[in-house]
């Protein structure tokens, strides 16, 4: 034996189960197809946000929560529809849903307290939902933001396993691409695969797939920490759903180019069960990077509420269509409509007042203030008057920004960023003025504006997040602003099913001996966690849970 366990994938995820299964005692050896920069995966990237439940942080903000509230909202998002038969494809997506928002409303905070990870004493209010209080979203706001963004979540636990890997403990395998499973009576027992050829490309940059020899390695148990598909484009597309419309024909990429789907495959071809890969999760509002690190490298607007949000041909969307409420709704608005479904982009028609105080750009390296963890930074550039250094660098030099002082030329702006003009002011005019006579009272029937001013009750949103009310047209709030957005591949929400301990089904529902599946490769646990949504913050949560979870499970069973 190489070892007790391999982890197959540097993550998140695998470095979470790594590190239960050193800690109680276990020889692992963790082996990625990238270099070691790379360690760390894709939380590195992100805005580090956390799906926590009824903590100090909320109720100094006034927030009242509950499991009770949260797991109300978790089902009306999740919506898992696929319960019938013998071995029904949500039966144990389901359970890791439960599971999760216990673990959010417990031990999660503590717990990752204890593992070095800290919050920023900011609460956002992510997926504000449909409208329905038993449908999608957060009822009050859940998401939790670590110092350091991603990095602070994920280097912790990376920090330990270098440490680990110094002292002898743990194996750190990198350029090993697993090619397969090595399945011996019906049980895993190790993997096989090619070592690729050196490569010191730095985090996130595509490295070289220059095959130089092949590897066998074997351990009492494999858990897969590969990741999802969101890198891949033809597998997006070959599982998008028909309830989404029709796929893009062009997206930009939230993730890195190895994040590739690869192992799913070879998981099935050695006898594991994929459930739900139709259930995905891509962003609206993605803006071309003007650095990109990765190739199509997208980076997601975080907006308020505020903005109006306009289809390729200058519709207003309906409800759910509004920043920040439902992203898959609104997905759905975009890609369902065949008037529309030739065009992959909409649009975002705000004001300079609303750029500064309502646009963030989810990732890491997008937020340098919270992930320096620099608190007189953050005040300066988030309370500061103008709009974050970033935001205004994307405003001066993205592709997708342009800026006007009045409505028309703002709107010549935008028919010159597509192939044939689209859009008409006359017609944008009459519905924002529409929106704009909504201002005058602190009360309005449209719903996006009732939305406004329902978040600004909440503290946390009226001090960082939401601009005070006003018209669009005010000469005062200008210059008005449109940015062009784009689909942005993210995560899949379906993957390799597992029962409570991680441990991999195979179709009839019988544990597959010696195999076991965390983090997106798993869907976030069981196949499918999130169902058809998710509430954000539960994507590093998940990565989280099912790891430690996994590897608490596996290191009392060897």
């Amino acid at each position: 034996m190489d070892a007790d366990v391999i982890v197959v994938g540097g993550g998140l995820a695998g470095l979470v189960a790594a590190d239960e299964l050193l800690r109680a005692g276990r020889r692992v050896t963790i082996v990625e197809q990238e270099n070691a920069a790379n360690l760390g995966g894709q939380a590195y990237w992100s805005f580090g946000g956390m799906f926590l439940v009824d903590t100090p942080a909320q109720r100094r903000l006034g927030v009242k929560d509950s499991f009770d509230l949260a797991w109300q909202d978790w089902q009306g998002s999740a919506q898992w529809d696929r319960l019938e038969g013998d071995h029904p494809e949500d039966e144990w997506a389901a359970r890791w849903g439960r599971a999760f928002v216990e673990f959010a409303a417990g031990e999660a905070r503590p717990w990752l307290k204890d593992r070095g990870v800290r919050f920023t004493p900011l609460v956002g209010w992510a997926e504000r939902g449909d409208g329905r209080a038993l449908g999608h979203g957060n009822s009050v706001p859940r998401f939790h933001i670590a110092w350091g963004t991603g990095t602070g979540i994920s280097e912790p636990f990376a920090d330990r396993i270098r440490a680990a890997a110094a002292e002898g403990r743990v194996t750190l395998r990198f350029r090993h691409r697993v090619d397969g499973l090595l399945v011996e009576a019906g049980r895993v027992v190790g993997v096989e695969g090619a070592l690729l050829d050196e490569d010191d490309a730095a985090r996130g940059i595509p490295s070289n797939r220059d095959v130089v020899g092949d590897f066998t390695l074997r351990a009492q148990a494999v858990v897969l920490a590969s990741g999802g598909i969101g890198g891949n484009h033809e597998l997006v597309r070959r599982w998008w759903p028909d309830r989404l419309g029709t796929p893009p024909a062009t997206m930009i990429t939230g993730v890195p180019a190895h994040v590739d789907g690869r192992m799913l495959d070879i998981a099935e071809s050695a006898g594991a069960r994929l459930t739900n890969r139709d259930r995905m999760w891509h962003y609206t509002e993605g803006v071309r990077n003007f650095d990109p690190i990765w190739p199509g490298h997208g980076i997601r607007i975080l907006p308020g509420p505020s903005s109006m949000w306009f289809d390729a041909i200058g519709r207003r969307l309906p409800a759910p269509g509004f920043p920040g409420a439902d992203t898959l709704g609104t997905l759905r608005l975009l890609r369902a409509d065949p008037a529309i479904a030739g065009y992959d982009h909409s649009w975002f028609v705000l004001t300079q007042r609303i750029i500064e105080k309502e646009f963030a750009l989810s990732g890491s390296e997008q937020n340098p203030d919270l992930t320096s963890r620099d608190l007189r930074r953050v005040a300066r550039d988030r309370l500061g008057r103008g709009a974050p250094p970033q935001v205004r660098a994307f405003v001066e030099r993205g592709a997708d920004f342009v800026v006007a002082a009045g409505l028309d030329e703002l709107v010549d702006r935008m028919n010159g960023l597509t192939d044939v003009p689209l859009l008409d002011a006359r017609e944008l005019e009459r519905q924002i003025r529409a929106r704009d006579a909504e201002m005058a009272n602190p009360f309005a029937k449209d719903a996006q504006v009732q939305t406004i001013h329902n978040g600004r009750r909440f503290l946390g949103e009226r001090v960082w997040r939401i601009a005070r009310p006003h018209r669009l047209l005010d000469p005062a709030a200008g210059p008005l602003i449109a940015v062009k957005l784009h689909i942005l591949t993210r995560k899949s929400l379906g993957g390799i099913q597992t029962d409570l301990e991680g441990r991999v089904l195979a179709p009839d529902g019988s544990v597959l001996p010696g195999l076991s599946a965390v983090g997106e490769a798993a869907g976030f646990g069981g196949g499918g966690a999130h169902g058809y949504n998710a509430l954000e913050g539960t994507f590093l949560g998940g990565c989280v849970f099912t790891g430690r979870t996994t590897g608490r499970a596996l290191a009392d069973a060897l």
